[in-house]
């Protein structure tokens, strides 16, 4: 059973990535796709993309060590807290979700701590993000209301999230299996494995409320607005790459471009939730239906999001890769250093005791 669900794990990513992909190249005309990548790009703009999302894990390093620090973990240099984000993102282009779990893991075994208490830590580093784009969400559609309305009357998707989101009884049956869940908890709460799973539970809690508690909660918050203004704008240069989106910016209603900008980075957004390689797939088809809202024909609208994925993820790999070397290089002194404060946690302790 474990094997099947480890073979499910990775093989429905795959599935939900490569049939989106192929029912992408068969709503486009993808020899119109081809010559737009070959004569219509401006390459300098997708450069100045990277160059932002390699900037955008950097700041995310950083504010994810003023968690760890604030849960109990030395401080970490900054090159290995920007490394635990390279890795991990280069990570989910091959197996979806995989990341989060590497980075965890990484920083434990480097600084000899508690998983869950890591654990924890991420948790509250994705629940931040989670309050921005609900927040995103919620500006968008106060300003781009007819497109957000253009795509829930156009598209079946749309009817079908309207309806979702407007169900009565799928909230009801959320609840009640949440009080279920509850109950059985305090119910089976002796049991060995309830013990466990609380105390792991705790420790997550730990790891998360330090968010609430902690030093440099100002700088904390303005990294976070760092984060996704640097996603924001990974969107929003790409478009000065293509004649189409450029017109979006130079020739069209909306204040250059920003509404469209905020319209297709939302939508993307949105779609890392679907379980994919790295978004491929979800992604373009997000981008692509976000464009046609503003016009962009479908075949502009996948060459985009084709060109804008592909290099993401050439800077990805790359900077995975010097993750790896980093890694390799800094193994031997990290483990001396992780002996040593051993050591001393001893010593210290010993010292205890005779008192």
């Amino acid at each position: 059973m474990d094997a099947v669900k480890r073979v499910l794990k990775y093989l429905v990513p795959l599935l939900v990535s490569g049939g989106l992909i192929v029912w992408l190249f068969h709503k486009v005309n993808i020899h119109q796709v081809e010559s737009i990548i070959r004569q219509g790009v401006d390459y300098r703009y997708i450069v100045a993309m990277m160059a932002i999302t390699v900037l955008s894990h950097i700041i995310r390093g950083i504010r994810w060590g003023i968690q760890l620090r604030a849960a109990g973990i030395p401080r970490i240099p900054a090159v290995a807290e920007s490394v635990s984000i390279f890795g991990a993102y280069a990570l989910n282009l091959v197996f979806p979700f995989l990341g989060e779990a590497w980075r965890c893991v990484y920083i434990t075994r480097r600084e000899g701590c508690k998983l869950s208490t890591v654990v924890g830590t991420d948790l509250g580093d994705r629940a931040s993000d989670g309050v921005m784009i609900l927040m995103i969400m919620i500006l968008t559609a106060f300003v781009a209301h007819p497109a957000i309305e253009r795509f829930l009357d156009r598209y079946p998707l749309g009817e079908a999230i309207d309806r979702i989101t407007t169900n009565g009884v799928l909230w009801i049956a959320i609840i009640a299996i949440l009080a279920l869940l509850i109950v059985a908890d305090w119910y089976f709460r002796d049991t060995k494995f309830v013990k466990g799973v609380n105390t792991s539970m705790l420790r997550m809690w730990n790891g998360f409320k330090v968010l609430f508690h902690m030093k440099g909660t100002g700088l904390y918050i303005v990294l976070t607005f760092g984060i996704w203004i640097c996603y924001f704008f990974e969107t929003y240069v790409c478009f000065f790459a293509f004649p189409f989106t450029r017109e979006l910016i130079t020739n069209s209603p909306y204040t250059l471009g920003l509404v469209p900008g905020l319209v297709v980075f939302v939508f993307g957004s949105c779609s890392m939730a679907v379980p994919s390689n790295g978004g491929l797939g979800p992604w373009n088809l997000a981008v692509m239906f976000a464009l046609s809202l503003f016009g962009i024909s479908n075949s502009d609208g996948a060459a985009y999001s084709i060109v804008c994925w592909s290099f993401q993820a050439i800077i990805l790999v790359a900077s995975g890769i010097f993750s790896v070397i980093y890694i390799m290089a800094s193994e031997k002194s990290v483990k001396r250093q992780l002996a040593a404060r051993r050591a001393a946690q001893a010593k210290d302790g010993m010292t205890e005791q005779k008192q």
